[in-house]
């Protein structure tokens, strides 16, 4: 059952506002108001950007002793564009000017006063998350619509987007941005905070609430009404951006070159259905430019997920990517929530030479086309979480691959764990229902008790079958092979879903 979110004390100024206010925008053409930094700013590298730094005694509300603080960026860097920012106290929004007051520059020297009316590249939230009295980050909005959060002891990893329109498209992306934002000034009780932002791009303009919980799992309450200015091809709601180069499946040639065994921020995407099916599809660095998509009727929930969490399988005393969250999205319907009732969610996987660029991208396409003129709602919660609370049936916990030196040949060790199996012994009747799409046959298929982890282990191998037709004249068109497996135990199902794409 989905809790109720909810509202926030608020009088004055609140999230009808800002919805009039996009409504307004969306009925005009699109016009790039944004203020920009000066170009001694613009043209400085991200050291330099880090340089400039926020002073923390001039927090808001840190004198006044409030379970929140905020601190603000300062605009640079790739961060040129900024956005206003405003907050909310006793139902009446004041507008935080700019200062140069407000930060250290460190090696930069700025010459001359920046106007009052500016703005930031961003804000981010602070609250005792982890020990009492210590005011730690708890999420950040920093960049187009883009924002991340951490729960308890956590490291930032994965980004989510308030918008993701016509993503991988012909036509090209566009980027909607948050261009202001409106900060409710907490109580000394509350244990969350609201803010309202306003988003506009060429195609949408949009209004967002967001409340924010943090703490064991941080969790976002998200409500959106938007308009778009005309048709759009592709609106991907509530997406996420990660990154992921190799881990124990990959045969990346890089893996062999560097100590640490896997290097991601994310492993994988997990969903489940109203008629109970779970899966899980591990993320790989492709080739080429890869697209899946999968349908769904009634999504109960998905998440970009970093199942992985064992130090020793990253080795990463500076990174941590073993402490990096986990991201799940709820919907949670309201009065119409036809928009999360049929459509499918969607993953990009870009090639990616390095850790250092966000190439994994997931979100949910409904399946009416978002057209010129018309109002959707929605909402969901993200939990910024660990990834063991979300799912209950056994799960895959590990995927192994190898191939023949003619790189015709794959074989696959995938691991369950779970409660559903442990408890099962050797001789019980375990078997794995396993399907291959796209060119490929099975040619081996083996599933035996893991003495060593207490779960269950499926063995199979697959070699390229070669297809007819255009697969003959196209090159790289027969190169990618779809698989699905599960464990059953006669007619029960005992796990997840396993999914995955693997390329010839």
């Amino acid at each position: 059952m989905v809790r109720k979110i909810p509202e926030p004390r608020v009088g004055g100024f609140a999230f009808a506002d800002v919805a009039k206010r996009a409504k307004t925008l969306a009925g005009a053409s699109y016009e790039d108001s944004a203020k920009t930094a000066p170009k001694a700013f613009t043209d400085i590298g991200y050291d330099q950007w880090r340089d400039i730094r926020f002073i923390s005694d001039k927090a808001l509300w840190k004198k006044e002793g409030l379970p929140f603080q905020v601190q603000f960026f300062h605009p640079g860097y790739l961060y040129s564009r900024t956005v206003q920012i405003n907050v909310i106290e006793d139902g009446k929004v004041r507008n935080i000017p700019f200062s140069k007051d407000l930060f250290t520059y460190g090696l930069n020297h700025p010459e001359g006063d920046l106007p009052v009316d500016l703005g930031f590249a961003g804000f981010r939230l602070h609250a005792p998350i982890n020990r009492p009295g210590v005011y730690d980050e708890v999420i950040v909005f920093l960049g187009a619509s883009y924002f991340r959060a951490v729960a308890q002891g956590q490291r930032y990893g994965l980004s989510a987007r308030g918008l993701a329109v016509n993503s991988a498209a012909s036509s090209g992306e566009e980027f909607p941005a948050f261009k202001e934002f409106w900060i409710v000034r907490p109580e000394a009780s509350d244990d969350q905070i609201t803010l309202y932002a306003l988003l506009d791009g060429p195609s949408v303009s949009g209004a967002y609430e967001f409340i924010v919980k943090p703490g064991k799992e941080t969790v976002v309450d998200v409500k959106v009404r938007l308009w778009p200015r005309r048709d759009i091809d592709k609106l991907g709601l509530a997406p996420a951006t990660s990154m992921f180069y190799y881990d124990e499946h990959s045969t990346l040639e890089a893996k062999h070159l560097d100590f640490r065994p896997e290097i991601h921020d994310s492993d994988g995407l997990f969903f489940a259905l109203g008629n109970g099916e779970k899966v899980w599809r591990p993320f790989v660095n492709p080739e080429r430019l890869m697209i899946n998509s999968f349908h769904a009727i009634d999504i109960q929930t998905y998440g970009v997920l970093q199942r992985d969490t064992v130090f020793d399988h990253y080795q990463d005393l500076e990174t941590r990517y073993d402490a990096r969250p986990s991201l799940w999205i709820t919907p949670t319907p309201q009065v119409d929530d036809r928009i999360w009732k049929e459509g499918h969610i969607e993953i990009i996987q870009i090639p990616t030479p390095n850790e250092f660029n966000d190439n994994i991208v997931a979100f949910w396409v409904p399946q009416a086309k978002a057209t010129k003129g018309q109002e959707l709602t929605y909402s969901y919660r993200m939990r910024w979480a660990s990834p063991e609370s979300g799912y209950a049936m056994a799960y895959a916990d590990s995927t192994l691959l190898s191939m023949s030196p003619d790189r015709k040949n794959r074989k696959f060790i995938v691991d369950f764990k779970g409660k559903a199996i442990e408890a099962l012994p050797a001789e019980s009747k375990v078997d794995a229902e396993l399907s291959v799409t796209g060119g490929g046959r099975i040619v081996e298929k083996q599933v035996l008790k893991n003495e060593v982890t207490g779960g269950w282990r499926l063995v199979f191998a697959i070699e390229q079958e070669k297809r007819p037709g255009l697969a003959q004249l196209i090159p790289g068109f027969e190169n990618v092979v779809e698989l699905r497996a599960c464990l059953k135990n006669g007619d029960e199902v005992l796990s997840e879903t396993w999914s995955y794409a693997v390329e010839f």
